[in-house]
């Protein structure tokens, strides 16, 4: 299959051809750029159909920035404004000063950040930190601080702080996988391929 590219398209004096440039009628033909070799565009991927909170995805970004900006204002917890907190997330109010949380991070229903421990004194700095993940009806613990690009699993109790980019679960949560790839708000990048697969089969 001849390649035109530009390591081996030159002037008309340095072929050996000479002007002859013509490419036969029928031949496929790649373009390439450096190592990569395309002859077809990229496959547009399927996005699933919008379905229940999904309709109204507007009135709940509204809603959520209103509750982000309530905690930051009203509270002064340390919230990036990128940050989505669902509307039954909580966030600990008897130190609030204590919450940090970072840019492109989605704080799911019902989880729960915690600043203060009645029982030992403590009133400490909980911080999670950028692009992260923070599943359904988890629990961080006072004092725990969670890198970049960290996914925590649907009820997992986090008692210790995690590294950046790794996936923990479970109770006391432990580390299930270490150096995952995620982009903003802990999405997989591998993500997008997998719902296209599913709409593609009919199965979402």
């Amino acid at each position: 299959m001849p390649l035109l590219g530009p390591d081996n398209v030159t002037g008309p004096e340095d072929r050996p051809w000479g002007n002859q440039t013509e490419v036969p009628a029928g031949t496929e033909v790649a373009l390439y750029a450096g190592n990569e070799m395309t002859s077809d565009p990229p496959k547009k991927l399927l996005k699933t159909k919008k379905r229940g909170l999904s309709k109204i995805l507007w009135m709940r970004n509204i809603l959520i920035a209103l509750k982000r900006n309530y905690l930051v204002r009203v509270w002064g917890m340390d919230i990036h404004p990128s940050v989505r907190v669902a509307m039954s997330a909580k966030l600990d109010r008897t130190f609030p000063v204590g919450v940090h949380v970072g840019e492109n991070t989605s704080i799911a229903f019902e989880a729960r950040i915690m600043t203060h421990d009645r029982t030992r004194g403590l009133y400490l700095h909980t911080r999670i930190g950028r692009n992260c993940f923070i599943g359904g009806r988890s629990m961080i613990l006072p004092g725990v601080e969670i890198g970049d690009n960290c996914v925590i699993g649907a009820g997992s109790v986090v008692t210790k702080s995690i590294p950046p980019r790794c996936a923990v679960g479970g109770n006391p949560a432990k580390i299930l996988k270490e150096n995952i790839e995620v982009g903003p708000y802990g999405r997989f990048l591998t993500a997008d391929e997998t719902e296209s697969k599913l709409v593609e089969a009919g199965l979402a």
